[in-house]
């Protein structure tokens, strides 16, 4: 197949306070912590938690909505691609990072009657 889809929708979490780098007095890009979670039943009928962490970037403008809007524990429902960097650590040994590139974002967390969206 010649053709491929890179597409990711998580609902989740916000783990940490969104880190932001500046340019010029306007957020550039937002980084932070997205938590989701799968509950189940093992064969006890015990429930069980089960949560990944996803590391999502977001660039220009909606890096600004982020800084001014997003805290820790808002609820959101991000859109984006999967991205992985790979790099050779002091050790000469391979290391990998995958990141969720935002390209769209939901608030759903109440923010006073207001829905707010990211794009």
């Amino acid at each position: 197949m010649k053709y491929g889809v890179n597409r990711v929708t998580l609902v989740g979490n916000v783990g940490e306070v969104p880190r932001v780098s500046e340019r010029e007095g306007e957020a550039f890009v937002a980084n932070f912590p997205l938590a989701t979670n799968e509950f189940y039943r093992d064969k006890e009928g015990e429930q069980i938690q089960k949560t990944e962490w996803h590391r999502i970037v977001v660039w220009n403008k909606a890096a600004d909505i982020v800084k001014q809007h997003v805290k820790k524990g808002d609820a959101l429902y991000v859109e984006g691609k999967i991205s992985t960097n790979s790099w050779d650590d002091k050790d000469g040994n391979k290391q990998y990072s995958t990141e969720i590139i935002c390209d769209n974002f939901l608030f759903l967390s109440p923010r006073n009657g207001e829905e707010t969206a990211g794009k």
